[in-house]
């Protein structure tokens, strides 16, 4: 059987990689080859490179499986090719993966469980994309459903980053200390991002990370948990347009400034809260609330919706949940509480600030005495 060009969209030379981080400077600067793909962004494990008329991925998972590389043929229709099969075996021995190309983005279902995760307790901070340092909030990633992150750029200055996209079902990115310079495709000129302020980066929205004050801090969510980076080397940003309603995959860019914030009554007592804004533009994908202890009695509240996770800001409290443990919490420490469980926020300190992230979108609420 003979397969036409049309078939086969793209080649890729699958090379086992024992860091990715060790082996990028070397075939991007020592070789010449430029960065097409990387993830996750957290603790990079794939990177795709292409040049010279080759295209690489680089593969740490493969590392102690294969003693060669591989080749991965993605076609739109890979039942076209070799009979169907997934993988085969050419003569000299080398294996050859037929994959799906531009697969659709799948997110697995949620494994809910009950999470918390404090700074006190020293989790490792990880390098990953443009030199930005990682600290993983949610270790299990609930099934993969969910990443959410703690990123930090401890030196200030031009951030090395390039014109890139992810292919995600929702992701944001909120400040919490410092500034972050940014700019975004058909969103007008570069901008910076305050402490308090958030964006949501619509699915395959391109943009780039410029400029950032010292020791900036933001929490990035991304659904699902394993999504793919790809850098876009055609488009240069600003881009010269201005089209604020665009959508993206259904979703709409939007800008939450803490400045112009107000702040209303919350869905539980003693708190107030600022919307964002971000559950209309993602059509009800996610809502993202700052909620702000305001004084009085507070109640015991279970929630329906499929993931509610909660960063504290400033402040401390301490975290009743049934069948639970209390847990003493303070800025920096976030936790999952699952669909069903009731959960009261106890002892909360003056300045008690929280982010909470519901997916998906707006969710009812059962108080409980």
């Amino acid at each position: 059987m003979t397969v036409s060009d049309s078939v086969i969209q793209t080649a890729e030379i699958i090379v086992p990689s024992s860091d990715i981080r060790d082996d990028l400077p070397f075939f991007m600067k020592t070789l010449g080859f430029r960065l097409e793909e990387i993830f996750p962004a957290d603790n990079p494990a794939v990177a795709v490179l292409s040049g010279h008329g080759v295209r690489l991925r680089l593969d740490s998972r493969c590392a102690n499986e294969t003693p060669c590389p591989r080749l991965c043929l993605q076609a739109d229709d890979p039942a076209a090719v070799a009979n169907g099969e997934q993988i085969i075996t050419a003569p000299n021995g080398m294996m050859i993966e037929i994959a799906q190309n531009n697969a659709p983005l799948r997110i697995p279902p949620t494994q809910h469980c009950y999470v918390v995760r404090r700074l006190v307790d020293e989790a490792p901070w990880v390098i990953g994309r443009a030199g930005m340092h990682y600290r993983d909030l949610i270790p299990d990633r609930l099934g993969g459903s969910i990443i959410a992150s703690h990123i930090r750029i401890p030196d200030g200055g031009p951030v090395p980053d390039m014109v890139h996209y992810h292919t995600v079902g929702f992701q944001l990115i909120f400040c919490i200390v410092g500034w972050v310079d940014l700019v975004y495709e058909d969103q007008g000129p570069e901008f910076r991002l305050h402490a308090g302020d958030c964006v949501i980066q619509p699915p395959e929205i391109r943009h780039r990370v410029l400029f950032a004050s010292d020791n900036i801090e933001v929490i990035e969510i991304g659904v699902p948990a394993e999504h793919v980076t790809t850098i876009d080397h055609e488009m240069t940003l600003p881009n010269g347009s201005k089209k604020l309603d665009r959508l993206f995959h259904g979703q709409r860019f939007i800008h939450h400034k803490k400045a112009e914030a107000k702040w209303h009554p919350w869905r539980i007592p003693g708190f107030v809260h600022r919307d964002t804004g971000i559950l209309h533009a993602t059509n009800g994908v996610a809502n993202v609330q700052v909620a702000r202890w305001h004084g009085g009695e507070t109640r015991r509240a279970s929630h329906d919706c499929d993931i509610l996770f909660h960063f504290v800001m400033t402040g401390t409290m301490r975290l009743e949940v049934d069948g639970q443990e209390p847990s003493a919490l303070s800025a920096g420490d976030a936790f999952v509480v699952p669909p069903g469980a009731a959960a009261a926020f106890c002892d909360c300190s003056e300045d008690l600030e929280l982010i909470e992230v519901a997916l998906p979108g707006a969710f009812k609420t059962d108080l409980h005495d």
